[in-house]
């Protein structure tokens, strides 16, 4: 049986993005999500995660983030210098220490903003926590990532097309790896704070439309949380 992963990342990084977490793992396919302990509503979202024991909650490591402006990439924060090793080592430490006083336990996985893990330091770093804890880590897990769900191209710019439902019907219909983690980033509302603004609102629609819903019965996927692919 095919298994899918739906993780929810930016989980604490605004109360429209909590609600429209909570609302897609209630009412539509979301079964994870990833925690930024660093941001405003936070402890909101470790709250409302503590009554939903099916939702797998990991810890999206937040180390700074990008956005376009004028067709370059610019640094929009940053907690400590990404190229710094030993400031990168303290500050996961911290954000760990932080879930763990937030939500009450282990992360059941980790991931990264703006998949900076991809590179060094973060890459090391994470990868020897996840090995430590025994705990799946984005991009080296038995859960394939899938990206394909993302409103917006390269430039930064608006593409509904890709998360609308009938596309998303189409993506959980033609999956063919075991085990898959699709990512996705649902709200209540647009996040103007965000590079990521509006989409959020169309993602939470799609992902609780029925089509999407007929999608997953109709091929025999299983839905499951990364708690379950965590080895024993």
């Amino acid at each position: 049986m095919r298994q899918l992963v739906v993780n929810a990342d930016d989980f604490g990084l605004s109360p429209a993005v909590n609600l429209g977490i909570v609302k897609a793992h209630d009412e539509g396919i979301v079964t994870s999500t990833s925690l930024m302990v660093r941001q405003p509503a936070a402890e909101a979202a470790a709250a409302a995660a503590r009554t939903r024991p099916a939702l797998s909650i990991g810890l999206h490591v937040d180390v700074a983030e990008w956005e376009e402006h004028g067709g370059a990439w610019r640094t929009r924060y940053r907690w400590v210098d990404p190229d710094d090793s030993g400031a990168v080592a303290r500050e996961v430490d911290e954000q760990l220490r932080r879930f763990e006083h937030l939500v009450g336990r282990q992360p059941t996985h980790l991931d990264s903003h703006q998949h900076l893990h991809r590179d060094e330091p973060l890459r090391s770093i994470l990868l020897s926590i996840a090995a430590r804890h025994r705990i799946p880590l984005r991009h080296h897990s038995p859960a394939v990532y899938c990206g394909a769900f993302y409103g917006q191209g390269r430039a930064g710019r608006p593409f509904l097309q890709a998360i609308c439902p009938q596309t998303l019907a189409a993506l959980i219909r033609a999956l063919a790896d075991p085990v898959t983690e699709l990512c996705c980033h649902p709200a209540v509302a647009g996040v103007p704070s965000s590079a990521y603004n509006v989409e959020r609102l169309v993602e939470l629609c799609t992902l609780c439309d029925p089509l999407v819903l007929a999608a997953v019965a109709e091929s025999g996927i299983q839905l499951v949380g990364f708690a379950e692919l965590r080895p024993t």
